[in-house]
């Protein structure tokens, strides 16, 4: 039986704070709060955590969209621990930039030399739709809005296309807690097991 230490939902906090768009000192003030626009209605109904795993279990290779060398970003953060601490072949994407964490750089989803499983998606809202409508093109297999974002304008589109769309939620978070890996990014998991656990 897993004894469940209460910290372990801080260390999740703290992880997923790290992972979300915007993340850093001026997103989390409380003026940037009150200055942020409402939320639309989420009507869209997200895969359930086996599925979840299925996708990372399945996918091989990761594109990572809106990638930054910038280490406050959490594009950087994620792609850390996915070169470090996942199976994935790991590609960048970002018209600005031209290496990251030592990888080269790729201007758009097109470019990639591969067709990459997930497109994991670090950008503003007003963006998702048209990052849906190339992860099509390009023949990718699923959609993954980064915690923070949403679109079900972007949604629709994946899956029309016959993508698996994941949004709201982070790549890393998601792959550590299946495979008992939150540790492994510098945080304390709170279960006390003999052992990993496979869906939460």
């Amino acid at each position: 039986m897993n004894a469940i230490n209460p910290a372990g939902s801080s260390a999740q906090d703290a992880a997923a704070a790290s992972c979300e768009i915007g993340a850093g000192p001026a997103a989390t003030s409380s003026a940037a709060a009150a200055a942020a626009p409402a939320k639309p209605v989420r009507t869209w109904q997200g895969p359930t955590a086996p599925e979840r795993l299925g996708m990372l279990r399945r996918a091989k290779s990761i594109a990572i969209v809106g990638a930054s060398n910038n280490p406050a970003r959490a594009s950087y953060f994620v792609a850390t621990y996915l070169l470090s601490s996942a199976p994935y072949d790991v590609y960048f994407v970002n018209p600005r930039a031209e290496e990251i964490l030592g990888h080269k750089v790729y201007a758009s989803l097109a470019d990639l030399p591969v067709v990459p499983d997930i497109v994991d998606v670090f950008r503003r809202d007003e963006d998702l739709p048209e990052v849906a409508r190339e992860a099509v093109e390009i023949g990718a297999k699923t959609l993954w809005l980064q915690l923070g974002s949403w679109s079900e304008e972007a949604a629709a589109i994946a899956e029309a296309g016959g993508l698996d769309v994941v949004m709201d939620r982070c790549v890393k978070i998601e792959h550590a807690r299946f495979h008992g890996g939150l540790h492994l990014a510098g945080f304390v998991t709170g279960v006390i097991s003999s052992k990993r656990q496979t869906v939460a």
